[in-house]
């Protein structure tokens, strides 16, 4: 089983963040700078708004196009944790939907296939077609078709592996996948697995990730995700692995393809500093962080990454879309 968490140690976020307040507006101005000399995160224009409906937000830059209405839309910590929705989330995504913006569903989820993935959403009300959702594991079968891959990952994802030939040796690549809540992690990065995929490396294999997430939030608190067995293999092989997930530029370009969406004028929510907001941010996108899943206070406050926006959840997107898409 997975680590056990003690009840002064546990993590886990509240999932209720709509929840009306009596305050209205506060507003504190910092500095201002003009667009194109982007200014530091202790320097940027920063103002807590509290909306009539009771939303806190920090409101990092100021929005004035009315024509972003690309968005792509993280899922772990985004929309539920560990199965249970964020208060609020199906509404939100059925009002963005309605309010005529594009949408497309990215998800560094390793464990189960996009077919699940997507039916979980719709279990939770949120609406989508497969096709919608992009998982990293088409992404590896594009990059890696036609190989022999050593795969270390959760077997729920090998329907999403069509055109890779899996081996046990003599592999042209390694792949490593994310944990799960469940004690078939145990197996699959198991020290004989671990070892087999780096005698595969030393023999001339290239490592691949499917992502690098060092942990991730779910109904327990915090849980070691993967990462770290990919910084390991890293540190005895010398050699440095392809991220194919977030925040890999490659991830963000395939979806603001897949939307005929330019990065200028498209928007990524997450919760995740690193993989949401960085990646996103390094093809130029624009950024808005929710305070639920791994959210941590602590980590905005040291961060240099900033976020255009930080909201309490997602359930404040459309109302604050709304407003400041527009300039308001």
């Amino acid at each position: 089983m997975g680590p056990a968490f003690a009840s002064t140690r546990r993590r886990s976020v509240s999932l209720s963040v709509c929840e009306t307040a009596t305050s209205k507006t506060a507003s504190t101005r910092v500095s201002e700078r003009c667009a194109c000399c982007p200014p530091g995160p202790l320097e940027r224009e920063k103002r807590s708004v509290i909306s009539e409906s009771g939303i806190a937000t920090d409101e990092v830059t100021r929005i004035d196009s009315a024509s972003m209405s690309a968005i792509l839309l993280d899922v772990d910590g985004v929309l539920h944790v560990s199965g249970t929705a964020i208060d609020g989330a199906a509404n939100a995504v059925r009002q963005l939907r309605s309010d005529g913006h594009r949408l497309r569903f990215v998800t560094n989820n390793t464990t189960r296939s996009r077919q699940e993935l997507a039916e979980e959403l719709r279990k939770i009300g949120v609406s989508l077609e497969d096709e919608e959702l992009q998982t990293i594991a088409r992404s590896a079968a594009q990059t890696l078709a036609g190989k022999r891959v050593l795969v270390l990952a959760m077997p729920a994802i090998v329907e999403d592996l069509e055109g890779i030939e899996l081996v046990g040796d003599h592999a042209d690549a390694v792949l490593l996948g994310g944990a799960d809540e469940t004690p078939e992690t145990n197996q699959v990065f198991s020290y004989m697995n671990l070892a087999r995929a780096f005698e595969e490396l030393e023999s001339g294999a290239a490592l691949y990730c499917l992502h690098k997430n060092r942990w991730w939030q779910t109904s327990r608190g915090p849980l070691l995700d993967a990462g770290a067995f990919v910084a390991g293999l890293e540190y005895a092989t010398g050699s440095e692995a392809t991220v194919l997930g977030k925040p890999s530029a490659e991830y963000f370009e395939a979806a603001l393809e897949s939307l005929d969406a330019d990065a200028g004028l498209s928007w990524m929510v997450g919760d995740d500093l690193e993989s949401d907001i960085a990646g996103a941010q390094s093809i130029g996108m624009r950024t808005i962080l929710v305070r639920t899943g791994k959210f941590r206070e602590a980590d905005l406050d040291a961060a240099h990454t900033r976020p255009d926006a930080v909201l309490d959840s997602i359930c404040a997107l459309p109302d604050w879309l709304d407003q400041h898409a527009r300039g308001s």
